[in-house]
């Protein structure tokens, strides 16, 4: 089982920066493909990022491709989320998601969720 919880959350300004990171824990974290989702207020949980295992292949929406960058620490058992340029509508909750495939885009593909962290971003 891996057990995973969010971070970093906050209130921002737009045009600012700030780190999510997902802490994980679990023998086989180094062998899960790592994602980020979030959802707005009345809206669906959307695709964000997401990593493969081996960190070597990344994709992102295209709503935050270009200002977010994902990335994850083996060492620490730890997945990053860097937001920068941040936009009013990246106001959302954020969850951190662990899958055994490869890499996913989809929801329905991770089998573990972080609690989720609010981000805020201020107009």
């Amino acid at each position: 089982q891996v057990q995973l919880v969010e971070s970093g959350g906050g209130l921002v300004q737009a045009g600012g920066s700030l780190r999510l990171s997902c802490a994980a824990s679990g023998r086989t974290f180094n062998r899960n493909a790592m994602g980020w989702f979030r959802q707005a207020p009345g809206k669906e949980r959307e695709f964000v990022a997401a990593i493969s295992w081996s960190g070597g292949v990344t994709f992102y929406a295209d709503s935050v491709k270009g200002r977010f960058t994902i990335s994850r620490d083996i060492a620490k058992n730890t997945a990053y989320l860097q937001m920068n340029s941040l936009k009013a509508e990246d106001t959302a909750v954020y969850y951190c998601a662990a899958t055994l495939a490869l890499v996913a885009r989809h929801a329905g593909a991770y089998d573990y969720w972080g609690q989720g962290t609010q981000v805020t971003v201020s107009s």
